[in-house]
């Protein structure tokens, strides 16, 4: 899945080996992070998702004490894995590295991990046929000074009509928003900083798997797991941490690497409550529903890559750069798509509505060579609750003012708080959580 489809031309550099876009850097002199500092005090970071890990790896290499804490019994947020559905690991979440001139590219380079692009040639679903090309190239939202106003409407007024919906909502989908949500203005604004590279890459086992034997791995023992958070108090020196259980935790620093949906919904209480400009960015965001759904057929029957279902805007062949004999197809499913999926409340219902929308595609094929489905619904996920952030219509600066520190105790990490262009991505993701501790780093050195 090809989410950027144009490079900046921007250099990188590197710190102690590892890529950092200039924005990062800028936070930060070179000789900064990697020189000996001492820091006696506790850190507390919230979330074990990329973001929250990668924290903690770096603040482990510091001999800095930490504890991530962890709502879920396991680790990688919105990445995951799934054995024995197939005969290779299928990740549940995040699959493609996008580009590899970031900061998590650098690690691959460094531990040789083999990756393979992924070249899948891209067909659609357009007036009831599949076409390789269409009359008009719906890529429209990636030229500079577009409006603020939403894909939807944008594409309506360059002459889309509405033959290309399912098509401009896998666009949309792509960026994990519908497309009357997703602002063509901003998340064009977001792109111009996007220095990563344009291929797309997966690995031959899972991302997942990177994640968890080069980063989680080695901080494992850091990690409280079933730990949701209720109460964060920063209003006295040490901050007090509260779980659902009641229990305790206190902290000098504390990373918040939530989803911007649980911070959309209150649903950790700030003691005392944030700046209403923090609150009112946090509302500006989008994050809408998401899902993945693994269709194990007996023959492939279908294309590398399908755009413009209204069932589900984008189809992928699962099983590009896996050594595998097994037919697996991915239902992408992003915006109101997914939310109508999700209120089905049945993984067979799910399979079902895509299953008749495949037939319909391909005269039948899909229920006769149907084996088995796998529902990855990350809407219904209760510390999740969506995919990934995005910019909505009149979004500003809101994603700067989000990802702000407060009062140099509270730092805020997570995909959705990088502000490179990096957000809706692991890579982003874990740069994010960098940045934490490089401002946390910068105090102690004051």
């Amino acid at each position: 899945m090809n989410r950027r489809n144009f490079i900046k031309n921007t250099t990188l550099f590197s710190i102690g080996g590892i890529l950092i876009p200039p924005a990062i850097l800028g936070a930060c002199r070179k000789d900064t992070l990697f020189e000996d500092i001492e820091y006696s005090g506790k850190v507390v970071i919230i979330g074990a998702g990329a973001a929250g890990l990668y924290a903690g790896y770096i603040l482990k290499s510091k001999g800095i004490d930490f504890t991530i804490l962890e709502a879920t019994s396991t680790h990688g947020g919105r990445m995951g894995k799934l054995n024995e559905f197939a005969d290779y690991p299928i990740d549940t979440g995040a699959q493609w590295l996008h580009g590899k001139n970031n900061i998590l590219g650098d690690l691959i380079k460094s531990k040789n991990i083999p990756k393979t692009q992924d070249q899948s040639e891209l067909s659609y679903w357009f007036n009831n046929q599949i076409v390789d090309s269409l009359p008009k190239d719906p890529f429209i939202f990636e030229a500079n000074n577009l409006p603020d106003i939403s894909f939807k409407e944008y594409a309506a007024q360059q002459g889309f009509g509405s033959e290309y919906e399912g098509i401009i909502e896998a666009i949309a989908g792509d960026q994990g928003a519908a497309a009357a949500n997703l602002s063509a203005y901003w998340n064009s604004k977001d792109e111009e900083n996007w220095v990563s590279g344009d291929d797309d890459y997966k690995f031959e086992n899972s991302f997942f798997e990177v994640i968890d034997k080069n980063i989680a791995q080695s901080i494992l023992g850091n990690i409280t797991y079933n730990c949701p958070i209720k109460s964060i108090d920063y209003s006295s020196d040490k901050i007090v941490i509260t779980n659902l259980n009641n229990d305790l935790f206190e902290a000098d620093k504390v990373i918040v690497t939530v989803p911007i949906s649980i911070l959309k919904l209150n649903e950790i209480e700030f003691i005392p409550q944030l700046p209403v400009q923090k609150t009112a960015a946090f509302e500006k965001f989008g994050m809408g529903a998401g899902m993945k759904v693994f269709l194990k057929f007996d023959a492939k029957f279908y294309e590398d890559v399908l755009y413009g279902g209204t069932i589900c805007g984008a189809y992928v062949d699962d099983t590009v750069g896996k050594k595998t004999s097994d037919n697996i197809l991915l239902a992408f499913v992003m915006g109101d798509q997914a939310a109508s999926l999700s209120e089905l409340n049945s993984d067979s219902a799910i399979t079902n509505a895509l299953l008749a929308e495949l037939d319909l595609i391909y005269d039948g094929a899909a229920s006769n060579s149907f084996i088995s489905s796998s529902v990855h619904d990350y809407t219904s996920k209760p510390f999740i609750k969506g995919a990934y952030g995005y910019s909505t219509v009149n979004m500003g600066d809101a994603r700067k003012v989000a990802a702000q520190p407060i009062n140099d105790k509270l730092f805020f990490a997570g995909e959705a708080m990088n502000i490179n262009g990096n957000h809706q991505t692991v890579h982003g993701a874990i740069e994010s959580g960098y940045k934490a501790v490089i401002d946390i780093l910068n105090l102690v050195k004051k």
